[in-house]
């Protein structure tokens, strides 16, 4: 079949959705792959190291394409471009996204990838959000730390001792222990909370400090059946409440705050509120991963570095992914060549099946139907 790899259109985004390693196995596979030129170029992939690995370079990728790879989904003009049965992968922001319409109506089958059911262990090396949040764990701290005006580690100097930053992240996904471990690695001394209890053990294995909540009998027994179970504990009114008062105190004291939290197809929670950011001391320095989906920093905006009257630095990097483009184009293509395999059987006759669990998952049109259905 013929694989079109368009560039991305969306402001800011650099990376590029097959890389010289996954184009070099489709060809391999016996696919031709077209590349738009310049495709890769912002995420130092040239044209030259495609041509390389038995790929084309056009200026229109999408024509005679029969499968499309991106990073962000066709919009606007672009979905205009794609022909009739052809099967677009990409990561499709399902939820806000208000065109999904004009894919059904062209007949397009379209697989958004952040839709993947995460707790299949044949969908690990599909997973492109834990891929990309793992990286903006990492470039996070390194975000930050440019905008802090001193040192992250501990130093003892002839001119005195210079103190150790003090971390707080928000949120122990893939992205806040990333985050923990790259803020340890720099020398910091790093706190970190979670709703989940089931967390401490992680935080700790990377050296961070747990911010403990103290727990009733009752609480501590739903969390572990939770965990047991496997799905999400609910905290009591009382173990919020407490929560929140520790949290405030350690981002008061804190340096530097890292927030990763965020909910599939809702708004961000607001982990910290305009109140707490005023105990802050000048020059501490917040960064709030969330900021694209509204933020769980009152005050945060999008693309912007708000400085408070307190003198506290909120940086909104939206994104943060395409600020490391060449490894996450990496981990991305992986993901996406790994999700295309399934698209083929045993034959390597390529086939859409919506009776696996991965493919019916992803499927949000196809056959001239609207099948995601949001809320």
């Amino acid at each position: 079949m013929q694989i079109g790899i368009p560039m991305e259109t969306v402001a800011g985004e650099s990376r590029v959705a097959a890389t010289p390693e996954t184009v070099k196995k489709l060809v391999g596979a016996g696919h031709s792959v077209v590349i738009q030129k310049g495709a890769g170029r912002k995420a130092a992939y040239l044209d030259d190291a495609y041509t390389q690995v038995g790929a084309t370079i056009a200026e229109d990728a999408y024509q005679g394409s029969q499968i499309i790879l991106k990073v962000r989904a066709p919009q606007g003009d672009e979905i205009s471009k794609i022909s009739a049965n052809t099967t677009v992968i990409a990561m499709f922001d399902p939820y806000r996204n208000t065109e999904l319409e004009q894919f059904a109506t062209q007949q397009i089958s379209a697989f958004a990838l952040e839709l993947l059911p995460r707790t299949l262990s044949r969908a690990q090396n599909m997973d492109v959000l834990s891929s990309q949040a793992n990286l903006s764990g990492y470039k996070s701290v390194l975000l930050a730390a440019n905008e802090y005006q001193r040192m992250f580690p501990m130093l003892m100097t002839a001119a005195g001792t210079v103190k150790p930053a003090r971390v707080v992240v928000m949120g122990v996904g893939v992205a806040g222990l990333q985050a923990i471990a790259t803020a340890k690695r720099l020398g910091a001394v790093v706190e970190a909370t979670d709703l989940r209890p089931t967390a401490k053990d992680q935080v700790e294995s990377l050296g961070g400090k747990w911010l403990d909540v103290p727990m009733s009998e009752e609480e501590q027994q739903r969390a572990a059946d939770a965990a047991k179970n496997g799905y999400g504990w609910m905290p009591g009114e009382q173990y919020i409440k407490d929560q929140a008062a520790i949290v405030d105190k350690a981002v008061a004291n804190a340096d530097i705050v890292i927030t990763t939290a965020l909910l599939p197809g809702r708004n961000a929670p607001r982990l910290i509120k305009a109140e707490t950011v005023a105990k802050m001391k000048a020059g501490s320095v917040i960064l709030d991963m969330a900021v694209e989906t509204g933020g769980n920093v009152e005050g945060s905006k999008v693309g912007e570095t708000v400085t408070t009257e307190n003198g506290v630095k909120i940086l909104g990097v939206p994104n943060i992914p395409a600020t490391v483009a060449t490894e996450a184009s990496a981990l991305y293509a992986r993901n996406v060549f790994n999700f295309l395999e399934t698209l083929f059987d045993k034959d390597k006759n390529f086939l859409i099946n919506q009776e696996d669990e991965i493919q019916k998952a992803l499927l949000v049109t196809h056959g001239g139907t609207l099948l995601f259905k949001r809320g």
